[in-house]
């Protein structure tokens, strides 16, 4: 390997671009390739971030020698295909969040990472942002006691287009897997894996999910209590309650500046603590450190945890009666 870690991207789309704009903020990792069904949106991008090779095609962006890992940025239809060419071409691989459609198809790619023994991660941010390290440092250390609930959410209110991505069946629309993934994975962050699952959700005249809501039951009687929207505003923040204390994260707790603590008997203090860049940096040198150590997967985001989520999407989706066309 050289000394700089080499990236390439699949799919050059807007999640991409922010991507490479938190790789550029590195040091010692640079974009060396871009691919795209286009060699014109191909050689747009590299003009534009400054990438040599650009290629028409992923299968010949995945067989580029001069790339370590490849960060899929597809919609999350293409991520089972897309990684799964990576991957069998010998590359690491970086898959925006959700990793995949289901758990089925999360399961073959963690699969096919495994037997080549190659990198593979679930692209979840959040859980690289310095303030939310910091949250998992004070709920370990026992700063509000045993975690008792979880509340979050994230919705937004987009347009109405039915051929959009977030209304698009056949594009994994709705917002369960866009952005209700963000206070699942949160949850399963600092609760792990729900037992029980109760949820309602409102499915649109294109029979995405346009607003749901969800709590999830521990082993332990813990709750988390979330909900997630693309055709509603949410405040986007997260309350952590233990027993002898709680912690606020500051909207939008996905990428978070703030915090406030509160403990029994004390008085609530805020926290602050700036991450670097745009964020996305945080999660590209997890998977260069990872692979520089010769490891498959991020202890911060495990293999089997992104498994576990796909699975509590799949059973949260079956109460409502809603599959995709490709399934």
């Amino acid at each position: 390997m050289t000394t700089k870690f080499r990236w390439g991207i699949l799919a050059p789309g807007t999640i991409a671009r922010k991507f490479v704009t938190g790789v550029q903020a590195l040091a010692d990792h640079e974009v060396t390739a871009v691919g795209s069904r286009d060699q014109e949106r191909a050689d747009r991008f590299g003009d534009e971030f400054g990438v040599r090779n650009r290629h028409a095609s992923y299968e010949a962006l995945a067989a580029d020698p001069e790339v370590d890992a490849i960060y899929v940025a597809s919609p999350h239809p293409m991520h089972k295909e897309n990684t799964l060419t990576c991957l069998r071409a010998g590359k690491h691989v970086l898959c925006e969040k959700p990793f995949t459609i289901n758990a089925a198809e999360t399961k073959a790619l963690i699969d096919e990472a495994r037997q080549r023994k190659l990198f593979l991660m679930e692209a979840m941010w959040t859980r690289f942002i310095p303030l939310i390290v910091e949250v998992r440092r004070l709920v370990a250390e026992g700063a509000i006691g045993q975690v008792r609930m979880v509340t979050a959410d994230f919705g937004y209110r987009a347009g109405f287009r039915p051929e959009s991505r977030a209304f698009d069946p056949a594009l994994g629309g709705g917002g369960l897997l866009d952005v209700g993934v963000y206070p699942i994975s949160l949850a399963s962050m600092l609760l792990g894996a729900p037992d029980r699952i109760a949820t309602l959700a409102e499915l649109g005249q294109t029979g995405v999910d346009e607003q749901s809501a969800f709590i999830l039951g521990y082993p332990d009687g813990q709750l988390a209590v979330l909900y997630t929207a693309v055709r509603t505003s949410t405040p986007q923040d997260a309350v952590i309650m233990g027993e002898t204390g709680m912690i606020r994260i500051h909207p939008p707790f996905w990428i978070p500046k703030k915090m406030t603590i509160s403990v029994a008997g004390q008085s609530p203090h805020e926290v602050e603590i700036p991450y670097e860049a745009n964020g996305y940096n945080y999660e590209a040198a997890e998977v260069a450190n990872c692979v520089r150590a010769g490891k498959l997967e991020s202890d911060i985001m495990p293999l089997d945890e992104s498994l576990a989520i796909m699975q509590t999407m799949d059973a949260i989706r079956a109460q409502w009666g809603l599959k995709y066309p490709m399934e």
